[in-house]
């Protein structure tokens, strides 16, 4: 690559729903924080959206900061595609030479970035939970190593520097970012293209419908405390009651009682939800990094000495058997 430009590239995922995933606004607010680090650095975003969807993720973008959004518009972007996703990134990383290009540790993003990094010949820093401007103004970005052991920040030698983030890690927008925003439409040229793949159908599964920890604002968690996959059974009848979402422990997947996920923690995901339930949760610092910025934590454990009660905002020392089916009947009724 020759000189690289001051900019900072996103990619905005859009969901099955058609909405703009909600770590892209995460990510948009840390780009902010970043560029002023950076000086005159723009923060930029690539999408890809099906012809005449445009308007409807037009005010996302004004509102959150973004100076310039680079638009590819196309039928075949209906669904998510490797290939073609790949394709256009690569060739618009070519041109603009961003410094920085973040996307969010999604399904999608795991599977994009690496793809990119690879065809540019860059380094890439997955599942990161932090990312800061050091002092020579590289990009260090932050992740869990040795199994959640040890936390490392890494530099990338290579530009551009890249990095997935895990959503929830940073808060979103709590007040619009107004910008003037400018929309360059792009147009994909896939006449020589020949993809590899065809997606011929997508089949949401049950695992896709439990894991909606991403969005939840209720979770109710289960550790080693729920004891068995039965245990998990009264956690869900619970989190159905009060239209919340399951979640869990590492050490409760590890004992296979729960699915991998709807792990919570620094080698799981990270949440922010309005509440947060922890049953059966001693309070690992493993799990602690994962949520403890819930806006309010309710703990249920039978050892009153248990350090998830350190940062619960109500702690209930008592049998998650007896106080869930009992509050499950109550609410029932009410």
């Amino acid at each position: 690559m020759s000189e690289n430009k001051n900019e900072i590239l996103l990619f905005a995922e859009i969901t099955k729903e058609k909405f703009i995933h909600t770590v892209f606004f995460e990510l948009a607010q840390k780009s902010a924080e970043l560029a002023r680090k950076l000086g005159d650095c723009k923060v930029s975003a690539i999408l890809f959206t099906e012809p005449n969807k445009l308007e409807d993720y037009k005010d996302g973008f004004l509102k959150s900061g973004i100076d310039k959004v680079y638009v590819y518009e196309s039928e075949k972007f209906e669904n998510y595609d490797t290939e073609h996703y790949s394709k256009l990134a690569i060739e618009l990383i070519r041109e603009i030479q961003p410094q920085i290009v973040l996307i969010g540790a999604t399904n999608e993003g795991r599977d994009l970035a690496p793809r990119i990094s690879s065809a540019l010949h860059t380094g890439l820093t997955a599942d990161c939970t932090d990312l800061d401007i050091n002092e020579k103004g590289q990009l260090a970005a932050t992740r869990p190593t040795f199994g959640g052991k040890l936390m490392a920040t890494i530099l990338c030698k290579t530009l551009p520097q890249m990095a997935t983030v895990r959503p929830k890690v940073f808060p979103s927008l709590k007040e619009d970012i107004l910008k003037n925003t400018e929309f360059i439409l792009k147009t994909p040229d896939f006449s020589e293209f020949k993809p590899k793949t065809e997606l011929l159908e997508f089949v949401k599964t049950l695992e896709n419908e439990l894991n909606e920890l991403d969005s939840a604002e209720i979770i109710v968690a289960g550790g080693k405390g729920a004891g068995s996959e039965a245990g998990f059974e009264v956690l869900r009848e619970f989190a159905k009651t009060i239209n919340g979402t399951i979640g869990a422990t590492r050490g409760a997947v590890d004992m296979g009682i729960a699915p991998k996920c709807i792990q919570i923690g620094q080698t799981g995901k990270t949440v922010r939800p309005k509440v947060y339930i922890a049953c059966g949760i001693s309070g690992a610092i493993q799990h602690l990094v994962g949520m403890q910025d819930s806006e309010k934590i309710i703990a249920i454990n039978t050892d009153e000495n248990a350090p998830i009660f350190e940062i619960a905002d109500f702690g209930i020392v008592g049998d998650m058997f007896k106080i869930l089916p009992e509050l499950t009947e109550l609410l029932k009724k009410n």
